[in-house]
């Protein structure tokens, strides 16, 4: 019996016991769907990460008083016992850093309401900005102007603002030149950005720039955690220019010779290694996870195929007797039950993809499928098959033909 006349009667078998093999299925096919689900996340989430998130450039660093991403208690503890950054240490850092193409400093950002005649919005992002910023963050303007240094030295109430403002808030209206309310606090608008969409289902265009002397002004220096951006004059500088800074820095922070900074200094590839710690550690649960589902899936695989064995006994006892070996029964049922795997791999991987892809239409999770996660959902399916197929395969083969002719259900 040749590899297709196996795989004809694998199908046969499974379309003369439907339910059986639906049921028989069903394990494998969740296993695999719930594997490739992830998969297919975790990809689109680290091309989102890395394009969205943490796209700083190459060139570019931030210098802060704690990390941007804390792991560990430690960590924090440590980072509140520095003195913060202030204003005073980015202009020294602006003046030094001669490796330096752009040097900026932001304050962290905050929920703020704004309001505009009477229409408001309660959950937009507020950043205090000086003029660095604007290059170093590539913030694009669809009209307008951007944040000079004039509005910083005089400490101006203007603001940059994204187009869900101007659209939501200002719908048929010019918005520049309008006064709009920041927490109350008035601001003309000078500029307005670019759309750039929604991710995770979360608007990247609900937001207001100020300078970050006006930003002192309402909100005081003492609610402001002050960070310094740095852009490098190329990627081959970025160590040199981080080095230049770190130089200031310790300086100015008094960091005795032979101890640690009391600040940190990060990349865009900093950000992404820990990303990529954290989302490896998430992928390889939800692979464990998915492996015991495929194990179950298997154990059924195994008790059909030896609740087959039984039902074709006699078959077996002919096809011996016709002259078949042991070896080609043991195929035939290896075959069987790869196939049952394969099927139910492949109707998994449909149904993953499915699951993703609605999930990403519903709320923006990005997904990203990719020809490998396939791959791997289809070829783990095989390998259950093949693994829970060898015992009862083993069994069929080692039947007797005289008393497998003579048996009876």
């Amino acid at each position: 019996m040749n590899t297709m006349e196996a795989i004809r009667i694998a199908l046969q078998s499974l379309w003369a016991n439907k339910l059986r093999s639906v049921l028989t299925l069903l394990g494998v096919m969740i296993a695999v769907a719930t594997l490739i689900a992830v998969m297919t996340f975790v990809n689109g989430i680290n091309g989102f990460v890395a394009e969205k998130i943490f796209n700083l450039g190459a060139d570019v660093f931030i210098v802060s008083k704690a990390p941007n991403v804390i792991t560990n208690v430690d960590q924090y503890l440590d980072s509140q016992k520095r003195k913060d950054i202030v204003y005073e240490d980015f202009l020294a850092v602006q003046e030094i850093c001669t490796l330096c193409r752009n040097v900026g400093a932001s304050a962290r950002q905050m929920n703020v309401r704004v309001k505009y005649n009477e229409q408001n919005s309660n959950d937009t992002r507020a950043m205090g900005w000086t003029p660095g910023m604007t290059a170093i963050y590539d913030l694009n303007l669809q009209s307008g102007r951007s944040l000079t240094a004039a509005d910083i030295n005089a400490g101006s109430n203007v603001v940059v603002i994204g187009s869900d403002i101007a659209e939501n808030l200002m719908p048929g209206v010019d918005p520049l030149n309008k006064e709009i309310r920041v927490n109350g606090q008035s601001y003309t608008v000078i500029g307005v950005g670019l759309p750039k969409g929604k991710a995770l289902g979360q608007s990247l265009d609900n937001w207001v720039v100020m300078p970050l002397t006006s930003w002192y002004k309402q909100f005081g220096s003492q609610r402001v955690a002050l960070l310094i951006w740095g852009k490098a004059e190329g990627v081959g500088t970025l160590e040199a220019a981080i080095d230049q800074v770190r130089v200031v820095m310790r300086s100015r922070r008094h960091d005795a010779p032979g101890q640690p900074d009391s600040f940190v200094a990060e990349t865009n590839q900093s950000f992404l290694s820990i990303w990529a710690e954290l989302s490896g550690t998430f992928f390889l649960v939800a692979v464990a996870l998915a492996s015991i589902s495929l194990i179950v899936g298997g154990v059924v695989i195994m008790n059909i195929m030896l609740v087959s064995v039984t039902e074709r006994t006699r078959e077996i006892g002919i096809r011996k007797a016709m002259g078949a070996r042991s070896g080609d029964v043991m195929q035939q049922f290896l075959i069987e039950s790869s196939t049952l795997s394969l099927l139910g791999g492949a109707m998994g991987v449909a149904l993953g993809v499915a699951v993703a892809k609605t999930v990403t239409i519903m709320i923006g999770m990005p997904s990203e499928v990719k020809p490998w996660t396939v791959l791997v959902g289809v070829l783990m399916a095989g390998l259950v098959g093949v693994f829970f197929g060898v015992y009862p395969a083993h069994k069929a083969a080692k039947l007797d033909p005289i008393q497998a002719l003579r048996f009876e259900l």
